[in-house]
């Protein structure tokens, strides 16, 4: 290898610096690429080591460029953006034209993947390419034809976006648990019994997915349970959940299926709604083809069921 490429920064550090550039905030640039903000301030202090110079001038509520920052941004956005295009270039060489749909790694495990059958019944020519990424994709740069994303209320959702359906908590365990005599489950208290199963969140950026928000908006705050098993993702949560090692906290749509096959049970009618929901985006460049209008069709039919159920 040449003695210049043995020196290059890691490509996932160089975006982190783009993004710190761009937003002019570690702590936005994490949100975006979905790391903590400490994770990405170190990465870019390992950029600034490398290079011997410093990126960034630190002040107490934002960042600023020094010289050599603002010019080496520069030059990285450009490279970034043509490795970008060389990226979707490959891969649309190597995938037949089909339709690309982006979403999180969970729901596309727990809700996407499962029912895409019934939309191939009803489209057998379409060809679907699902690409499950906890990040943001841009639908402006052309890689994706439809975002299927996770949001809050207060987020700005452009005009002509799909609507799907809110989000619901309650907790959720396999029947051989909930039907155990010796560890009833009939009231919130009783979860004093049991494991609980957590979404691992050190940094506290979705506190509406935590126990504590449930247990507070139902009665039990301060509980403390028997266990705890932490995982990193949620489907991991769920799939717990199903071998029976504990209660989950379940989140309608994702789980709609778990409970209506039976792999699941909710021993509690109290619940917890998250303010969050799913909405369905068009990526600029793919509005009018019919393959889209098809799928975000679908996308709606089956969400009805869910937003009738969350009402």
């Amino acid at each position: 290898m040449h003695k210049t490429l043995r020196r290059l920064p890691s490509l996932d550090f160089l975006r982190g610096f783009e993004a710190s550039g761009r937003l002019k905030s570690f702590t936005r640039a994490a949100d975006e690429l979905h790391l903590t903000q400490s994770a990405l301030s170190r990465q870019v202090a390992a950029i600034e080591e490398a290079l011997g110079v410093a990126l960034f001038e630190r002040k107490p509520r934002a960042l600023a460029f020094t010289p050599e920052g603002e010019a080496f941004h520069r030059e990285i956005t450009t490279h970034l953006q043509a490795i970008a295009r060389a990226a979707e270039s490959v891969g649309n060489a190597r995938r037949s034209a089909g339709l690309t749909v982006t979403t999180t790694v969970s729901f596309a495990s727990l809700w996407l993947i499962p029912r895409l059958a019934r939309f191939r019944a009803k489209q057998p020519d379409a060809e679907v390419y699902v690409s499950a990424d906890d990040r943001t994709v841009d639908l402006a740069r052309g890689e994706v034809d439809v975002a299927i994303r996770y949001v809050g209320q207060d987020s700005k959702i452009p005009a002509g976006a799909l609507a799907m359906f809110g989000e619901r908590m309650l907790p959720v365990v396999a029947p051989s648990v909930a039907n155990d005599p010796r560890t009833p489950l009939k009231q919130p208290g009783d979860l004093a019994k049991h494991v609980l199963l957590h979404l691992d969140d050190p940094d506290g950026r979705t506190p509406w997915l935590d126990w504590a928000a449930w247990l507070t908006a139902n009665g039990a705050p301060g509980l403390r349970p028997a266990g705890s098993l932490r995982f990193t993702l949620y489907d991991q949560v769920i799939q717990a959940a199903v071998g029976g090692q504990g209660v989950a906290l379940g989140r309608l749509p994702l789980i709609a299926e778990f409970l209506r096959d039976g792999r699941l049970v909710a021993p509690f009618p109290k619940r917890y709604d998250s303010e969050r929901g799913y909405v369905a985006l068009v990526a600029p460049h793919a509005t009018a083809r019919e393959d889209v209008i098809a799928f975000v069709r679908w996308l709606d039919e089956e969400s009805a069921d869910m937003r009738a159920a969350i009402k």
